[in-house]
């Protein structure tokens, strides 16, 4: 497998451009279909390297997929590669979530989607099937692992903190392996605190560009968890601590994030554009995004180095089965927000065999997903 091989720019920026069209269902989707492409379609990579980088994405704050992506992008074409990659899979949900909040200020309401989500979230569903099927027989390599696995989905389901979850599961494969072989090093890993976080301004007052950058980038270095606990940043932040919106326009916000393709945190770009126009629009953008950027580009090049070591290969080991565990946890909540009758429940279960018995592209299976829900929902 051509895993040091070197990618044009063109086609890094082609791949994610389409992935960031396409990719509805929030970050365990995401991860499924760049499995997808850049394993099976493309082998860019092998599938413990993705596992590794996927690993590493959940230690840090931000966006795990669009960490990915942009992890990716690096080992393709180096830091431009990075450049590309992480932009190309941010602009697709940008643009459209920025064309949404035009027309929200307009019509003051959010544009229905119900047929569109009617019929693609079982799609995606069945895509994150398959992606845990397959990341799963490399992640759970021996007893410790898979044991790993199972208590972090546990964890997740009596509500446990990601961050820790993945911490002690990784601990303890680590101390295990180690100590049964009497080679402890103690070599640990930590989660970045962010390195850019900006605890003391004080943006009380009017919210310029510069403003409101500063805002989503303490967001952006500091926030772990994922879509949810944006939503809680924002709540604090933006609603009772600065006031630039209300509680009713971040949920409108929160929304559309997760009716459109690509990361949720272009949740920020609706925010931005609400408090400040096309400024805020950017600003907010850049600064929500920026901090993933900065840390791939620091992280990237101790992956090998991680994966080299003893200790910490047993520790990334498992944290890669931990988070495949909060993966698991996250598709059974969303089946059962997405399999609401009959007809989903079938169109899961056709989907996943299709999936798993025939070399279909899953940008095909999730259009056509839209297409059936808008049949049903307007017959």
């Amino acid at each position: 497998m051509p895993e040091n091989k070197k990618q044009p720019l063109t086609e890094i920026a082609k791949v994610f451009l389409k992935l960031g069209a396409i990719a509805f269902g929030g970050p365990a989707a995401h991860v499924a279909m760049m499995d997808e492409e850049i394993v099976n379609k493309r082998q860019w990579m092998s599938r413990e390297k993705l596992l590794d980088l996927l690993g590493v994405t959940n230690l840090i704050p931000g966006p795990n997929s669009t960490e990915l992506a942009i992890h990716i992008g690096y080992e393709k074409a180096g830091w431009k590669g990075l450049i590309v990659a992480g932009s190309c899979f941010i602009f697709p949900a940008m643009a459209i979530v920025w064309i949404l909040a035009i027309l929200y200020v307009r019509y003051e309401n959010v544009p229905s989607a119900e047929w569109l989500l009617y019929g693609i979230k079982p799609v995606v569903i069945a895509i994150i099937i398959q992606a845990l099927w397959k990341l799963g027989k490399k992640a759970m390599k021996n007893i410790p692992t898979t044991i790993g696995g199972i208590l972090a989905t546990v964890g997740f389901f009596f509500g446990g903190d990601e961050v820790i979850i993945l911490l002690v599961v990784g601990l303890g494969v680590m101390v295990y392996e180690n100590f049964a072989k009497n080679k402890m090093q103690g070599a640990l890993l930590l989660p970045f605190s962010g390195l850019l976080a900006q605890n003391s301004v004080n943006l009380t007052f009017i919210p310029s560009g510069l403003n409101i950058f500063l805002a989503f980038l303490k967001i952006g270095s500091l926030l772990y968890g994922g879509g949810y606990v944006l939503l809680a940043f924002l709540q604090r932040d933006l609603v009772e601590n600065y006031q630039w919106l209300t509680s009713e326009q971040l949920l409108d916000a929160i929304a559309i994030g997760q009716l459109t393709p690509g990361p949720i945190f272009t949740t920020a770009t609706f925010v931005g554009y609400l408090v400040a126009g096309n400024l805020g629009a950017i600003s907010a953008t850049v600064g929500i995004f920026l901090p993933s950027f900065l840390l791939v580009l620091l992280v990237n090049p101790w992956v090998n180095k991680i994966r080299n070591s003893q200790s910490a290969s047993s520790f990334l080991d498992g944290v890669n089965t931990a988070s495949l565990g909060l993966m698991a946890g996250v598709t059974f909540i969303l089946i059962r927000t997405s399999v609401i009758d009959s007809l989903t429940l079938i169109l899961t279960i056709v989907t996943t065999i299709i999936i798993f018995c025939y070399q279909v592209n899953s940008a095909w299976l999730v259009l056509g997903g839209g297409l059936l829900g808008f049949i049903v929902m307007n017959n």
